[in-house]
Parts: structure tokens; C-alpha cells; sequence
């Protein structure tokens, strides 16, 4: 049931939506979204997840630096 327009875009054609859950937004945030800024969201996430990711480990290399145990 897709379209046939050159121009559709649905957030299901991006990369990620897989089976069995498909596209997952729980909160709705696609809906009113064009391309640009659904692109511009999946940026974010993956930007705001490196920086989570740098976090953890640099708690881990201090707490491994400092020898306190507050793990």
C-alpha cells in the first residue's frame, strides 16, 4: 500500500524499521515531521548517544583512575 508519487516519504523507509517492531515512536513525533527533520532527529539520537556512550566510559577510566569504589 505505498505510494506511487516519486516524492512520498513515509519515516518507515529510513533505516532501522525492522520486523517485528517496525517503526518505533511511541510519542508520536513523526507524524507532523517532513524528511529533513525526521533526518534531523535520527542525527540527534545518534549524536545524544556517542555523548552518553563517552560519559560511561570516562565514569568508568575515573573510578578506575581514582581507586575509590563508588560502583
Amino acid at each position: 500500500a505505498r505510494s506511487t508519487s516519486l516524492n512520498a516519504f513515509t519515516a518507515a523507509d529510513l533505516p532501522g524499521a525492522l520486523a517485528p517492531m517496525g517503526f518505533f515512536d511511541p510519542l508520536g513525533f513523526a507524524e507532523k515531521a517532513d524528511e529533513a527533520t525526521l533526518k534531523r532527529y535520527r542525527e540527534a539520537e545518534v549524536t545524544h548517544g556517542r555523548v552518553a556512550m563517552l560519559a560511561v566510559i570516562g565514569f568508568l577510566v575515573g573510578e578506575a583512575v581514582e581507586g575509590s569504589s563508588f560502583l
